[in-house]
């Protein structure tokens, strides 16, 4: 019994703990309807987690994912707005977050730029860009069907949940079943056995942080249907988030050791706290701070049941 227990990560008990310590406090915390908003604002933030998760698994970090899924959601709004038809306008979100994707690629495997300082960058040029396009306000008038779909349910499952357990899923077979899966943990553990087998590294390295900008172009479907508008700074921060769920879920910043499991509970961790601590009206800086000591807590678990 005791050496099961030692499996469960340390980050699902701390999900526990929150869970029952919300319910007894938050009067709201424990509706159906608070749920399953928390699980439709985690839906969102897992879909720049996923990516994330390789990304951190080959040594890197993604800081533009937040400012370019605004700048997705702007593009979007602004098609729809332009009379285009949803699927166009999606497809050029798409390709706007692909095209930073990339770009953080080239500047970070290419160009041999450190990530934090590649990203950090390309979340300037596409905060700055979609603030351009806007003059800093909303594009509303987008629209019924994207709300419309959103808001869709399929036997009582939310669109947005649905998106992201199809999301993991994906993410799941490319990880563990795949090629692609088998050269991510290669390029994070031993790169260098990678390119003496003869593997072009560099090109899947690449592609990982492609990946990680078609991601964040995707999310801002999710994003933009549950605002109902485009905004140049609503997902702002959220690749702080992302790192965290993927950090607290277990996901090492070396050797290539990553658990898409743990990014899971990791994201249920964050919205959890988030959510609960709205729920309990605690002042908007304390969440920030509560963050960052979720981290602190999560890591420190582990590492205590590391040495025992």
């Amino acid at each position: 019994m005791a050496s099961a227990t030692r499996r469960i990560p340390g980050i699902a008990w701390l999900l526990g703990a929150l869970v029952i310590f919300f319910s007894v406090f938050g009067a709201r915390f424990a509706s159906m309807p608070n749920l399953i908003n928390i699980g439709n604002q985690s839906a969102i933030l897992l879909l720049l987690a996923l990516p994330m998760t390789l990304i951190i698994m080959t040594e890197g970090l993604d800081l533009s994912m937040g400012a370019v899924l605004g700048l997705s959601g702007v593009v979007l709004a602004l098609l729809l707005v332009d009379g285009h038809s949803l699927p166009l306008a999606f497809a050029g979100a798409l390709g706007v977050g692909t095209l930073f994707g990339l770009a953080n690629g080239i500047l970070v495997v290419t160009m041999g730029m450190p990530p934090f300082v590649a990203t950090l960058g390309m979340l300037g040029v596409a905060q700055g860009i979609a603030l351009v396009m806007t003059d800093g306000d909303s594009i509303s008038g987008i629209g019924s069907a994207l709300p419309a779909i959103y808001a869709t349910r399929w036997l009582g499952i939310p669109f947005a949940i649905l998106a992201a357990v199809a999301a993991y899923a994906v993410f799941h077979f490319l990880l563990y079943y795949t090629r692609i899966g088998t050269y991510v943990f290669a390029i994070g553990g031993n790169r260098e056995a990678l390119v003496l087998a003869g593997v072009p590294a560099n090109r899947y390295h690449v592609l990982i942080y492609a990946i990680g900008g078609l991601m964040a172009g995707g999310s801002a479907f999710l994003l933009t249907g549950r605002m109902s508008v485009g905004h140049p700074t609503a997902a702002i921060g959220m690749e702080f988030d992302a790192m965290v769920a993927v950090i607290v879920g277990g996901t090492r910043l070396e050797r290539g050791d990553g658990w898409l499991p743990g990014t899971v509970l990791g994201v249920l961790t964050v919205g959890v706290l988030k959510n609960g601590l709205n729920v309990m009206a605690v002042p908007s800086s304390l969440q920030i701070a509560s963050i960052g000591l979720l981290v602190i807590v999560a890591l420190l678990i582990d590492s205590l049941r590391g040495r025992s």
